[in-house]
């Protein structure tokens, strides 16, 4: 009585698994692994293309980055031109007009 009164409850022996069984769990595992390689293989496709559409972008951002750095670099050797220049007077004109254009505007909102 000392059993029943610890909650002991009585538990068959297991019986070993008959072929049915076995291969029962057998094929609805190999239908388990089944989904989920397709799984894997629908998010493989999804990643290539994704791969794809990423790469093209970079490579049009690349050439656009290409295409502005051309730009720049002739821009920049037409400022280093004219700096090298006899112009040096079109610097000292710019620093006047921007005097008188701060000049003109503190005029303007201080008397407003």
């Amino acid at each position: 009585m000392r059993r029943a009164r610890d909650g002991y409850q009585y538990q068959p022996i297991p019986r070993a698994p008959t072929e049915d069984v076995l291969e029962h769990e057998n094929e609805r595992m190999a239908e388990e692994l089944g989904g989920k390689i397709s799984t894997l293989k629908h998010m493989s496709i999804e990643i290539g293309n994704e791969v794809r559409y990423q790469d093209k972008i970079l490579r049009g951002l690349d050439d656009d980055a290409d295409r502005s750095s051309g730009f720049l670099g002739k821009t920049m050797n037409r400022v280093l031109k004219l700096g090298k220049g006899n112009h040096n007077y079109y610097i000292f004109y710019l620093f006047l007009f921007s005097i008188f254009v701060f000049f003109v505007l503190y005029i303007v909102l201080k008397f407003r």
